[in-house]
């Protein structure tokens, strides 16, 4: 099993592996999720500060936050491909 890694900004890293989905921050069920992970400490803000403008759903439960566009991600996520 090969461990890579993408850019989610700001000297962040993420295993793409281990990612499961990745969507916007801006619909209501998504504000849910993000603030039932923040209840359940669960929640990492990788966005140093900035728009949160991509929501990483990861395999382990967890939820990032992120100040990368959706389609910066995508396009990382390709590079290793």
């Amino acid at each position: 099993m090969d461990l890579e890694f993408i850019s989610i900004g700001e000297n962040s890293l993420l295993s793409a592996s281990r990612l499961i989905a990745l969507v916007g921050p801006d619909s209501a069920p998504v504000r849910r999720l993000i603030q039932e992970a923040r209840d359940r400490g669960v929640l990492v803000d990788c966005s140093r500060g900035g728009k949160t403008r991509s929501v990483l759903i990861m395999d382990s439960d967890h939820v990032i936050l992120s100040a990368l566009d959706p389609s910066e991600i995508e396009a990382e996520l390709k590079k290793i491909k």
